[in-house]
């Protein structure tokens, strides 16, 4: 059941994207990890679909269940006080129909806000028809509608990720996309993919709403993106594959050389505990 408490963190998480003045989001993939960024300071937890795929044992893309994401959604939204945003890939369902029954799914876990991308699991072609994905985006939006949540719905296209056509002619299709997006009741659009500040400042200036971009070492720093008018930030899968490749670090480094040297920085367990409690 809705309930006030999920009405109003869905209105915050909207009022969260303001352009020139972004919402960071470092994306968990399980309780504890939502629980640090929320104290961290964090406005609102985001899910990653790799790092939850990944924490149950299953590839990103699609491979994963509905049952077991949405179940991973709900301890998130359990953990935290702030709006949570779930990763939902491209909707674990066939069909509109399912799309919707995800996201029904999605709220009843106690998160208010979706990515939903347009690279489908698998085929021949990189991304799905326009007029196709419009429909899967309007059927979350009415999914929300009929429970009574403002949703925010990320449309996330994918034309820069997987590098889709001629170069030369990306940015025109991310537009053309973005515009129908929201035209089907998108509330943002995320195009991951992108670096350069210039083609960043195009997506900004030719998208009617707020615009969501995906970074982590290397990137452009979020000082910069506000300068450029991003409204939402994403760390995507950067900080499971942080955590795991400390794993790896420090497995190595106790079986082979018989040192620990690597776990000097780890948050203690007192603290973690007391965090959790």
């Amino acid at each position: 059941m809705t309930t006030t408490h999920q009405q109003h963190a869905a209105q915050l998480l909207h009022s969260l994207h303001r352009a020139g003045s972004p919402l960071v989001l470092p994306n968990a993939w399980d309780a504890a990890s939502a629980r640090i960024v929320a104290d961290c300071g964090a406005a609102a937890v985001a899910t990653t679909s790799a790092g939850v795929s990944w924490s149950l044992g299953a590839p990103d893309g699609d491979e994963l269940d509905r049952e077991r994401a949405l179940a991973v959604i709900a301890r998130v939204a359990a953990a935290v006080t702030v709006p949570v945003t779930a990763d939902i890939e491209s909707g674990y369902a066939a069909d509109p129909a399912g799309v919707a029954s995800t996201v029904t799914g999605v709220l009843a876990a106690g998160a208010v806000g979706v990515n939903i991308e347009d690279a489908p699991p698998a085929g021949t072609d990189p991304l799905r028809p326009v007029d196709e994905q419009c429909a899967r985006i309007r059927a979350a939006r009415e999914a929300a509608d009929a429970a009574g949540v403002r949703l925010f719905v990320n449309a996330r296209t994918d034309v820069f990720l997987r590098a889709v056509g001629d170069p030369a002619d990306r940015l025109a299709e991310t537009l053309r996309r973005a515009a129908a997006y929201r035209a089907a009741g998108a509330d943002g659009i995320f195009v991951p993919g992108v670096a350069d500040a210039e083609t960043i400042g195009a997506l900004v200036a030719g998208i009617d709403g707020p615009v969501n971009v995906l970074t982590g070492p290397g990137g452009l720093p979020v000082a910069t993106l506000a300068g450029l008018g991003v409204a939402r930030v994403s760390l995507g899968s950067a900080l499971a594959e942080a955590a795991y490749g400390l794993v790896r670090r420090a497995a190595t480094e106790a079986l082979r050389s018989g040192s620990y040297d690597s776990l000097a920085d780890a948050m203690g367990y007192g603290e973690l505990n007391a965090l959790l409690t």
